[in-house]
This record gives C-alpha cells, sequence and structure tokens, in this order.
C-alpha cells in the first residue's frame, strides 16, 4: 500500500500549493489596498495643513491692516 498514500501525496501537493498562492495573493491585495488607505489619508492631512496656513496667512494678513 505505499504506492497508494504516494499518489494520495501527489493529488495534495497541487490544492496546498494553490492554497498557499491564494493566500499569498490575499495579503498583497490587502497590502496594495492599504497603500492607498494612506496614501488618502496624507493627501486630507496635506489639503488641511494648507488650508490652515491660508487661514493663518489671512489672520496675519488682517493684522496688518
Amino acid at each position: 500500500m505505499p504506492s497508494a498514500s504516494r499518489h494520495h501525496h501527489l493529488l495534495r501537493l497541487p490544492l496546498v500549493r494553490a492554497a498557499v498562492v491564494a493566500a499569498c495573493l490575499a495579503l498583497v491585495a490587502a497590502g496594495v489596498a492599504g497603500c492607498e488607505t494612506t496614501q488618502e489619508k496624507a493627501a486630507k492631512q496635506q489639503a488641511r495643513a494648507a488650508h490652515i496656513l491660508k487661514a493663518r496667512a489671512e489672520r496675519a494678513k488682517e493684522r496688518k491692516k
């Protein structure tokens, strides 16, 4: 019966490889999505900072008048 168990392992190996590849692809996809979220947060923060600096400059300009 050793040959029967050998065939069983050969049938299972592609399934294990497929599962590992699927898991890796899922992690990569999650990482890419996370990067986009981080970039969006950075863009929002940069826009907020620009708005604050503009408001500060306008207040300083009003004080000088």
